[in-house]
């Protein structure tokens, strides 16, 4: 199998190294950008990845992204998450199993605080429960599956839980392998604060709230 691995970008220098140099194994890379004014684009060149640019927003940013991918597989990555040595063969057995199935990888924090260990559990009894994964888990996704789903909305957010929210909890599958991101917004903002504001958002989204005024409520 082939793995394309899409990561959208906005001024994420920090960490984008990192990023990259944990997916060096994929066979493409693919950066989009919304207009970053940092050094974004040009490490994301030096690392060999394939760089456009794109209007700005996650899920216009990943669509771009996949239209270009010339993988069998699209593995979607935010630019703050590094994948943990040993995704690939985590995501090949995935990928030998079935076609039908996305496969998302275990959620972690850069961070040694409880407060760190204690959102660790509760995303995965989120998962557990309602199916609910969000994008800094990754999507490893077939390109076959992810047109017929019609792929990512040009959202400004919650493209992710719109997107699985289609994918249903039957298509769904953990991988045994951690994708780490970065603590930065949490130590910010407020472990609590950080925490509620995600979870208003997504009660506001679900019960079909306008897109801009969660994005106004989520600092984007």
């Amino acid at each position: 199998m082939g793995i394309t691995v899409i990561i959208p970008t906005l001024n994420a220098e920090a960490g984008l190294a990192a990023t990259l140099r944990s997916v060096a194994e994929a066979e493409e890379v693919i950066v989009i950008d919304g207009g970053s004014e940092d050094a974004t684009v040009r490490l994301a060149r030096s690392a060999g990845a394939r760089v456009q640019s794109s209007t700005r927003g996650r899920g216009q940013q990943m669509r771009a992204g996949a239209d270009m991918a010339t993988q069998e597989w699209l593995l979607f990555l935010h630019a703050d998450t590094i994948l943990a040595p040993g995704w690939r063969t985590h995501a090949d057995a995935h990928a030998r199993a079935a076609n039908a199935i996305v496969g998302v990888f275990r959620f972690k924090l850069d961070d040694a605080a409880w407060q760190a260990r204690v959102l660790e559990w509760l995303v995965a009894l989120r998962v557990f429960l309602f199916a609910l994964p969000y994008g800094d888990q990754g999507l490893l996704i077939h390109r076959s599956l992810y047109a017929a789903l019609g792929g990512f909305r040009p959202l400004p957010l919650m493209e992710d839980v719109d997107l699985v929210r289609r994918i249903g909890r039957g298509r769904l599958r953990t991988l045994g392998c951690a994708a780490t991101t970065s603590a930065r917004r949490w130590r910010e903002d407020g472990w609590l604060k950080r925490s509620a504001r995600n979870m208003i958002c997504l009660t506001l989204f679900s019960f079909g709230a306008p897109i801009e005024r969660i994005a106004r409520l989520y600092g984007r």
